[in-house]
């Protein structure tokens, strides 16, 4: 496991952050050692989907991010794609929910949950 700082790799804007903090207290994720995962996996209509779930705890080979006393958890082969992006909470009237920035998407779907 590499922890490292919010600087690098994934930003989390201060909105998200609170949501998901909120989200874990709910779910009874401790912020020691629990975290929110993120990754990507095959689907959607651009070929990629953004996973977003709570676990307990990181797994061997994950990049771990710090953001005061929430952890984010990254696979190895999640981290080629989503290195650089920013996660956004967003309430519309519209839309409710996580919003990503990824730069390394070359093209994105209409709901903002698939890429390529």
């Amino acid at each position: 496991m590499t922890t490292e700082q919010k600087t690098q790799g994934i930003k989390i804007t201060d909105k998200a952050l609170e949501h998901i903090r909120q989200a874990m207290k709910k779910e009874g994720i401790a912020p020691d050692v629990g975290g929110l995962r993120l990754g990507v996996q095959g689907g959607g209509c651009s070929g990629l989907t953004y996973k977003i779930l709570f676990d307990t705890q990181p797994r061997e080979r994950d990049r771990i991010f710090e953001y005061g006393d929430v952890r984010v958890f990254i696979d190895p082969k999640s981290f080629v794609y989503l290195n650089g992006m920013t996660v956004e909470w967003e309430e519309t009237l519209m839309r409710r929910g996580f919003v990503f920035q990824n730069p390394n998407a070359k093209k994105s779907c209409g709901c903002g949950t698939s890429f390529s």
